[in-house]
């Protein structure tokens, strides 16, 4: 269901999903990819709360405009679709910077774990940029976030002085990243510095490359979308979930 969260800067728009039983159940904070807020994210959503937990997944670019505003008005089906997406998106992730998108993540986890029926801890789960606000949620709460999983996440271990990666050594969380294949966002020298960053931080973390998978897999709504891919870290996020929630 849809549900509105509030912020520092105004309330985001956001979907809950539930497993319905009536129960309460550990939560996850699910942050979207750039996107958008839109029924493919729903139904991701949705699956994962059929496994056993609360599953909230904000609209991250709500300073930009409303979900339906920001997100893609129909499949990115083609390439060319989804360049021309992008070339709009990309700006506003941009924008998305830590300093604005680290008060956004506590408003999101007290929206959480304030319902009756979420269990602390939780875990965070990410898709391309979202990825990014998942490290940076499991490094600045790391009493609260005992699970993090990124896929096909971009710009995750950078040469920036604010890189997600840095944070590592302040989080506590079991780590699970599923990486695109090729991906100019994330290529093998980053996907290195990551492995470094979470060994040097003692961190039980999963890094791996999905070989042949393009940036976005998981995306059933666009032309990268890939089926065993996507099944895969549907696996591994459930096996995460399940052994530290």
């Amino acid at each position: 269901m849809r549900l509105e969260v509030p912020t520092p800067d105004g309330s985001a728009e956001a979907w809950l999903a539930v497993p319905g039983d009536g129960g309460s159940h550990p939560g996850v904070l699910l942050f979207m990819d750039a996107i958008g807020l839109r029924p493919r994210i729903f139904e991701m959503a949705d699956r994962i709360a059929s496994w056993g937990y609360v599953v909230l997944a904000p609209h991250v670019f709500h300073r930009e405009g409303t979900a339906a505003e920001t997100s893609a008005d129909g499949p990115l089906d083609t390439d060319e679709k989804r360049a021309s997406f992008f070339a709009e998106a990309m700006p506003r992730v941009g924008r998305l910077t830590p300093d604005l998108a680290l008060p956004d993540i506590a408003a999101y986890l007290s929206a959480l774990t304030s319902r009756a029926d979420v269990t602390a801890p939780v875990g965070v789960v990410g898709y391309c940029m979202g990825a990014r606000l998942a490290i940076r949620a499991a490094c600045a709460h790391p009493d609260l976030v005992a699970a993090c999983a990124g896929f096909h996440g971009g710009g995750l271990a950078t040469d920036a002085p604010d890189s997600p990666h840095l944070g590592l050594g302040a989080a506590r969380a079991r780590f699970v990243f599923g990486h695109a294949d090729h991906d100019a966002s994330m290529d093998a020298e980053a996907v290195a510095r990551l492995h470094d960053a979470l060994d040097a931080a003692g961190l039980d973390a999963v890094n791996e490359v999905y070989a042949g998978a393009r940036h976005g897999y998981t995306m059933a709504d666009t032309a990268v979308f890939d089926p065993a891919a996507t099944e895969r870290h549907f696996e591994a996020l459930r096996e995460l979930l399940d052994d530290t929630l």
